[in-house]
């Protein structure tokens, strides 16, 4: 199993030791498959040969469980702390697996936040490589709380082509930048739908977008997913089209995302935690 070593993060936080990398997974605004992105970018990044897990960081619209297929609740071995439940190779963990599915939570900001602090420092996370955190969208307390006490090695940006979606994905990556998350990429999703029948491929939701940002902010585009019904079906199914269809075009499309994440992960400052710190003096 690969051992994907510590990478600097914001301001004078420094990387946790049972999550070495958090990757936070965010957009401007709802509705464009941001958590879909999440999770099949998690499985595509453990078919890599790393320790991977996602948090859903969402404590209003969980969606995870649905999507990895997961119910029940956790364990608690010690009545404080709390195992990650695991779902195709990855650890996950929801606030949805803790309260029943149709309980809303009627919370105000800080309520939301100090859940957000408990599932990412209470959950059992495995000596993870990666944890992939996906944000409710926008950019509001759960976001603040992030930048201010989560060290975060770096954040991915999912955006549609149309002017609307980049209009709001452009607030979101100057809020990174802002709280000083270095944003790895944008991700650019339901960028093209091919006909099953004819093949013919249009862009339902313009094109152009992603790359559009990317000239203007200097912020790479790391992938174009496809609109498929089938990305959608196996997600409601609880089998995601990375495990599901491994070898589709969609999933081809995940793996060569997270690929991209991984090669701009590397280029950031390594950080030397542990024994080897200590002896380095670092």
């Amino acid at each position: 199993m690969s051992r994907l070593p510590s990478h600097a993060v914001q301001g004078e936080l420094k990387p946790l030791p049972h999550a070495r990398n958090v990757i936070a997974v965010g957009s401007g605004k709802g509705g464009v498959g941001k958590s879909t992105t999440a999770v099949n970018l998690a499985l595509a990044l453990a078919a890599e040969g790393l320790q991977v897990g996602v948090l859903d960081a969402d404590v209003y619209g969980p969606s995870i469980p649905t999507m990895l297929g997961l119910s029940g609740k956790p364990d608690s071995p010690d009545g404080k702390s709390i195992t990650p439940m695991r779902a195709h190779g990855i650890e996950a963990m929801s606030i949805g697996l803790l309260v029943g599915d149709d309980t809303p939570m009627i919370w105000r900001g800080p309520m939301a936040t100090q859940a957000l602090n408990q599932l990412l420092n209470d959950t059992r996370w495995d000596g993870l490589d990666i944890l992939v955190v996906d944000l409710p969208p926008g950019t509001g307390d759960i976001q603040l709380t992030m930048a201010q006490k989560i060290p975060v090695a770096g954040a991915v940006v999912v955006t549609t082509p149309q002017e609307v979606a980049t209009m709001d994905a452009r607030k979101a990556l100057k809020m990174f930048e802002k709280v000083e998350i270095p944003v790895l990429g944008l991700v650019e999703n339901m960028a093209a739908h091919a006909c099953s029948q004819c093949g013919h491929v249009e862009h339902i939701f313009g094109e152009g977008g992603a790359q559009w940002m990317s000239r203007q902010y200097g912020v790479p585009v790391l992938g174009s997913l496809p609109l498929e019904i089938g990305i959608r079906e196996q997600g409601d199914a609880g089998v995601p089209v990375v495990v599901a269809q491994p070898e589709s075009p969609a999933a081809r499309a995940y793996r060569d995302l997270a690929r991209a994440l991984l090669a701009r992960l590397a280029e950031r400052p390594k950080v030397r935690t542990g024994i080897m710190a200590s002896l380095l003096g670092s």
